[in-house]
């Protein structure tokens, strides 16, 4: 038996063709580990969702992955695949830096960047997880799967 949950990181994203013009971004995945022992063992999880990344992309399918260990690496990974509106596929890439003497900050704050089918970086996003808004949300999203 595997396990699901969702999570929505919300923030800006600054494109390298526009340095210094911020705009809104965020994502809503929902992460899904067929097996917790083989979870367990690699720390990955598939993940699905929708990026809002504008002008690029107003609401596109992602897939990835999610590498989750917060223990022995103290990371925790997000690897999300999308095609923005014209058409070319773009990577969103990034990692929280879990410190347990600040446990808040660092599982809240992830530091992106998006990269183009050649490996160039494009954008640059800066996102938090709302723990006002969301933390209720996201604790019920725990199940089984």
């Amino acid at each position: 038996m595997g396990f699901q949950f969702a999570e929505t990181m919300a923030g800006t994203i600054e494109w390298a063709n526009n340095p210094g013009e911020r705009r809104p971004f965020h994502f809503d995945i929902t992460a899904h580990a067929e097996s917790t022992r083989e979870h367990l063992a690699t720390g990955r999880a598939k993940i699905r969702g929708v990026i809002h990344a504008p002008p690029l992309a107003e609401s596109a399918d992602a897939e990835g992955v999610i590498t989750i260990r917060p223990l022995g690496q103290r990371v925790i990974r997000y690897e999300l695949w999308f095609y923005g509106e014209d058409g070319h596929r773009y990577e969103v890439r990034g990692q929280k830096d879990i410190r347990w003497t600040s446990p808040f900050a660092t599982f809240s704050r992830l530091p992106l960047e998006v990269t183009d089918e050649s490996n160039q970086r494009v954008a640059t996003c800066l996102t938090r997880f709302d723990m006002r808004r969301d933390w209720w949300s996201f604790l019920r999203s725990f199940r089984p799967a």
